[in-house]
């Protein structure tokens, strides 16, 4: 976690263009209080921010998705460049901007968190839905029980994932996080992403699932999705669903997570586990991030918990 802590309008903002966008800020108070904590990933960053100052600001595009969540205080006359302006007050969520647009506005004494999206993520979890990158149509959400999920998933993120130095360190555990936070977004707003393709319903030929098994094989280490199994099989999402489920009575990354958990298995009773790992180290490595949810599925495939099999 990153803590910064400043009353100096320079200082704030130079550390506001080094992990935002170059940026202009200014204020007419005397008091330039500023506190921001931020936690991120390659993918997706939180910041939770306390400016107890009024601050104008005028951002260069982001070239990410960013979202603000307002707790106390106003964000006033925001608006990116050529849209109307707007006010936003506790407790209402929005979109700062389109990632490749500028934007300007003026906090008033507000606290409220920043979280930032790399699009990419929004384009995968999307992939088979829409053509082409997805972008959001509206910055407002659909309706307050969205954003209230929204919400509580990247509170998720913030405190289970990025607050967790396993979790963290695990490439597998980040990524997943990431592509749920993202899903939530499109749950969230009105985008481009039109929902589940239809017309293509034609079971992947039997090589094409052994080049799809073949992939998850070798690269469950990995943070795979199944697009990337998709195309390793040479087929479309779809097809390879179909085919999962109808010849392995399964979904693509359902039979991810089982190859995961024989190879947590592995590595639990093997007799040289790198460097004498915890249960939870060790579920980590394989993208096993919610220990009780992890040893329940362990004692339902081997009989016994996690830890019985290590110390066996």
């Amino acid at each position: 976690m990153l803590q910064f802590e400043s009353q100096d309008l320079e200082e704030t903002e130079e550390f506001l263009s080094a992990h935002y966008a170059p940026m202009r800020i200014g204020s007419t108070t005397a008091d330039s209080s500023a506190r921001i904590s931020r936690v991120a990933s390659d993918l997706i960053s939180v910041d939770r921010v306390d400016f107890a100052f009024e601050m104008s600001y005028d951002v260069d595009p982001l070239g990410r998705i960013g979202l603000c969540d307002v707790a106390t205080g106003t964000v006033e006359d925001h608006a990116p460049e050529g849209a109307t302006e707007e006010t936003f007050g506790s407790g209402e969520m929005f979109v700062l901007a389109p990632a490749d647009r500028a934007y300007a506005g003026t906090i008033n004494r507000a606290r409220y968190t920043v979280t930032m999206i790399d699009p990419a993520v929004l384009d995968e979890v999307a992939t088979g839905q829409g053509d082409g990158p997805v972008a959001l149509l509206d910055h407002r959400p659909t309706d307050a029980a969205a954003a209230a999920r929204l919400r509580v998933a990247i509170d998720h993120f913030d405190a289970a994932v990025l607050g967790d130095p396993v979790a963290a360190g695990s490439p597998l555990i980040l990524g997943h996080a990431a592509r749920y936070v993202a899903a939530h977004v499109l749950a969230t707003f009105a985008t481009t992403a039109v929902g589940e393709v239809v017309g293509d319903s034609r079971d992947a030929h039997p090589a094409a699932l052994r080049r799809a098994i073949a992939f998850i094989e070798d690269n469950a280490a990995d943070d795979i999705t199944p697009a990337q199994i998709a195309a390793a099989a040479h087929v479309s999402i779809r097809s390879l669903q179909i085919a999962f489920r109808r010849h392995l009575d399964t979904t693509p990354m359902a039979f991810v997570r089982e190859v995961r958990m024989t190879r947590t298995h592995r590595d639990l009773t093997s007799g040289t586990v790198p460097g004498g790992d915890s249960v939870a180290e060790i579920a980590g490595r394989w993208g096993f991030s919610h220990h009780g949810h992890f040893g329940q599925a362990y004692r339902r495939a081997y009989g016994e918990t996690p830890g019985a099999t290590l110390r066996r």
